[in-house]
């Protein structure tokens, strides 16, 4: 195969706009010549990431030469990142990274928004010419097919594939991955498993056995999707993709703990990824591991400063998992973890003035941070401060529920559990929601006591199906000093002391504990999960008392 001629080289540059992102002089006026003396005539050049997005998204630019250091504020990844996510690059367009900088952390960061190609500092016509030049003939010989994806014509992009493919077998790989993706985007999973197994028969690519993971995915095989990835993360543990798919596998297998567990290394060997970040800590917030979720999302919030992606919700998922750490912790690790969320709280006030509820959200969870220290003036004055915006008929719904569990930890039970019962009925439609009402009307308590109750409850079923009785009335009973109105706990009691009365001589006095359960769950919303079972077991129990 030959190379093409410094003739051809330079009539692909002169075709082309450029855009180079740099933040010193005399770079931006160096790589402006080197690009005139590769035949390149349309050079615009900026110093800095606002500008340069700002000319992305008034000009067609088809190849970015960006430098990762800028100085302060938004480095080159920050820019790659915030291109892709407003679609201000096209497919057909290139991006370039520029540095002199070759760290790991750099390249896996800068990596996860796939940029084109990576340049390193000094750079001069020939590395240029030989490096840019091999991604200009690529991209002109597979323009057609770019253009049809953007364009979202997916069937013309892959007759374009199949067409191309015996014409271009330098390009086979990328014809062949976009092939398998495109099949996947139109929903055509078999023609897509089939082109990745064919791509394996032959040699054992990491792009392959992801594009078979996601596949197997998407089929609903979960255990076979789980062992694919496992093998591929074994393998190649750089490659990053694959740890989130894994992680989804997982997830989908009802394996959150060992999900969590694979996004935990993936954010060790690429630290700068903010979305990966923000996944493991809603997970393990949803593990319940607080420690872990709090320092997933003091990350999130940290590479959030200039990234695209920040948003107030991080700041407020930091500051709700420091509560739970700091509640009822007067150690100095307690008090610690107090001050950090008021003070993340602060600077969320700041950084999102202007948006709604802002305000509103921040002291309902200072109040709670205080309360957790025992500062009850304090956590008053809190939601004094916005007590004209108190109303849970305006309120947006996150908010109710942040505010019912603060009243909760004030001791103002009864007004929590009215609010969430209203909420319940103004939400009837919205199942995810209406399940985090019926979470927190059950365990109104801190994520300690949430863990604790949750072992006995395990603790209590295990000795019920092993026949234990007395056991399991005991444990449920001791979980139920930490959650007493917990709905499953108590239902799970009753069943333990229905079960009893029918192995003795007709103790009535079981069927009156009976009742005392079934009492406390005479407010239970007609929406939460155990009510049919609550009814259920009050019919049992009226036909056995009478």
């Amino acid at each position: 195969m030959t190379e093409p001629t410094s003739n051809a080289i330079g009539a692909n540059f002169g075709k082309l706009s450029y855009l180079v992102v740099d933040d010193f002089e005399n770079f931006r006026l160096s790589m402006r010549q080197i690009l005139r003396n590769c035949g390149a005539d349309k050079i615009e050049s900026v110093a800095n990431a606002s500008a340069a997005v700002q000319y992305c998204a008034y000009n067609h630019v088809d190849v970015v030469l960006c430098d990762y250091n800028l100085g302060e504020g938004k480095n080159g990844q920050h820019i790659l990142e915030e291109l892709r996510h407003k679609k201000l690059l096209k497919r057909s367009s290139l991006f370039l990274m520029v540095t002199a900088e070759t760290s790991k952390e750099m390249v896996m960061g800068a990596r996860e928004y796939q940029p084109d190609g990576y340049l390193t500092k000094p750079i001069n016509r020939a590395m240029l010419e030989k490096r840019l030049g091999g991604l200009i003939a690529q991209r002109n010989a597979l323009f057609p097919i770019n253009r049809e994806i953007d364009r979202e014509n997916f069937p013309e992009a892959i007759s374009l594939c199949l067409q191309t493919l015996p014409s271009q077998p330098r390009y086979k790989t990328w014809l062949m991955k976009t092939l398998a993706d495109l099949y996947y985007q139109v929903g055509d999973f078999s023609h897509a498993l089939k082109i990745h197994d064919d791509v394996l028969s032959q040699r054992d690519l990491s792009w392959a056995r992801l594009g078979r993971g996601k596949i197997l995915i998407a089929n609903q095989n979960y255990d076979e999707a789980a062992a694919t990835l496992k093998a591929l993360v074994s393998q190649h543990p750089d490659y990053m993709e694959a740890y989130d798919l894994l992680a989804e596998a997982l997830e989908k297998q009802g394996r959150p703990t060992q999900a969590q567990q694979i996004l935990e290394k993936a954010a060790e060997h690429s630290p700068n990824a903010l979305l990966r970040h923000r996944h493991l800590a809603v997970l393990a917030s949803s593990n319940q591991d607080m420690p872990t979720a709090s320092k997933a999302w003091r990350q999130t919030v940290s590479l959030g400063t200039y990234s695209i992606h920040d948003n107030s919700e991080h700041y407020l998922a930091l500051s709700q998992s420091l509560s739970d750490l700091s509640e009822g912790d007067s150690s100095n690790e307690g008090t610690a973890h107090a001050d950090e969320a008021l003070t993340i709280l602060r600077r969320m006030e700041k950084r999102f003035a202007g948006q709604e509820n802002i305000k509103l959200r921040s002291r309902i969870v200072q109040s709670r941070v205080h309360a957790g220290q025992d500062r009850m003036n304090e956590a008053q004055n809190a939601l004094d401060s916005v007590a004209d915006e108190l109303d849970p008929d305006l309120m947006p719904p996150e908010a109710c529920l942040d505010y019912a569990k603060t009243l909760f930890r004030l001791g103002r039970e009864a007004d929590a559990k009215g609010l969430l019962n209203a909420l319940a009925l103004r939400c009837s439609d919205n199942p995810p929601l209406l399940q985090k009402i019926e979470s927190l009307l059950d365990e109104p308590v801190g994520f300690r006591q949430k863990l604790q109750a949750r072992s006995l409850n395990r603790e209590g079923i295990k000795a019920f199906e092993a026949g234990n009785l007395e056991e399991a009335v005991t444990t449920f009973n001791r979980a139920l000093d930490i959650v007493p109105s917990h709905a499953s706990l108590n239902l799970n009691l009753v069943q333990v002391l229905m079960k009893q009365y029918q192995g003795t001589a007709g103790d009535r006095e079981l069927l009156k504990r009976c009742e005392k359960c079934l009492e406390k769950l005479a407010d239970l919303p007609e929406q939460h999960r155990q009510h049919r079972r609550l009814i259920s077991l009050r019919k049992k129990l009226e036909g056995m008392m009478s």
